[in-house]
C-alpha cells in the first residue's frame, strides 16, 4: 500500500469517526489495538474498541490538523471536542502491518496559554487550524 493511500485511510477514518462506525473501522485489522496510554486502557481487537466507541456517552466531534508518516507509521493530530466543550489536542499514532492499521495509540490533552516571558523567541499561529476531510 502506498503512502498516499495510507494517509487518504487514515483521513476515511477520521472523516467518518462519530458518524459511521463501519466505515470508520475499516482500516483496521481484526486484532488490532486501540490503546490511551494516560489512562492505562487498552482494548484489543477490532470488534471489542468499535462496540465500545458506538457506546460512548458523549457528543464527540473531531478535526484533524495533520496526517504525516510514511512506510510503516503515521502520526495524526487532531483536534476533539466533547459534548460542546473546548477543543482538546489529540495525537494518535498508527503503526500499519500492510495495509491496515495494527494498533492506535492515542494521547489527549487541554490546551493551555502561552507564557509571555517567552513572546520575544515565539511566533503564534492558530492551533485550532484544521484540513478540510
Amino acid at each position: 500500500m502506498s503512502d498516499d493511500a495510507k494517509r487518504e485511510a487514515l483521513m476515511h477514518q477520521m472523516k467518518w469517526t462519530g458518524h459511521d462506525s463501519e466505515k470508520s473501522h475499516e482500516i483496521y485489522h481484526e486484532d488490532a489495538v486501540l490503546e490511551f496510554p494516560q489512562s492505562g486502557e487498552r482494548f484489543v481487537g477490532k470488534q471489542t474498541f468499535q462496540t465500545w466507541r458506538e457506546k460512548y456517552p458523549a457528543d464527540v466531534k473531531f478535526k484533524v490538523r495533520r496526517i504525516s508518516g510514511s512506510g510503516d507509521f503515521w502520526v495524526g493530530e487532531q483536534l476533539a471536542s466533547y459534548n460542546g466543550g473546548p477543543w482538546m489536542f489529540g495525537v494518535s499514532l498508527h503503526p500499519f502491518r500492510g495495509d491496515k492499521v495494527a494498533l492506535e495509540r492515542i494521547y489527549v490533552m487541554e490546551g493551555f496559554d502561552a507564557a509571555a516571558w517567552r513572546s520575544e523567541w515565539a511566533e503564534m499561529f492558530d492551533p485550532l487550524a484544521s484540513v478540510a476531510l
